[in-house]
């Protein structure tokens, strides 16, 4: 498990880097320069693709959307300035609650 961990760490920082890339020669300097609303039609867009690959029992299409679906959200958390590691602070805030209380105090109950 620390191998893949430290892949994403890897990967944050190689995310930040490509910020100051050339956008001629860079997908994800391509994506910054589009703007976070565009990086967020792009997160979209693979989240229905691993729903579709769910919904089609494609244990690959699964995985391989996944990547995809965590890539650009952390290419979008990088545009906000944020990074996986606030995503586990919250996860770690909600640790112990249930579900439906956590939902309830949001208001999406």
């Amino acid at each position: 498990m620390s191998d893949s961990f430290e892949t994403l760490v890897r990967l944050q920082a190689l995310l930040a880097e490509r910020k100051s890339a050339d956008a001629a020669t860079s997908y994800v300097a391509k994506l910054y320069k589009k703007g976070d609303r565009k990086i967020a039609q792009k997160v979209g867009e693979e989240a229905v693709e691993i729903a579709m690959a769910v919904a089609m029992d494609d244990q690959v299409g699964v995985v391989n959307e996944g990547a995809d679906l965590l890539f650009h959200l952390m290419v979008l958390l990088e545009a906000r300035g944020l990074s996986l590691a606030d995503i586990a602070g919250e996860l770690a805030r909600r640790e112990g609650l249930s579900g439906l209380a956590e939902k309830a105090s949001r208001g999406d109950g």
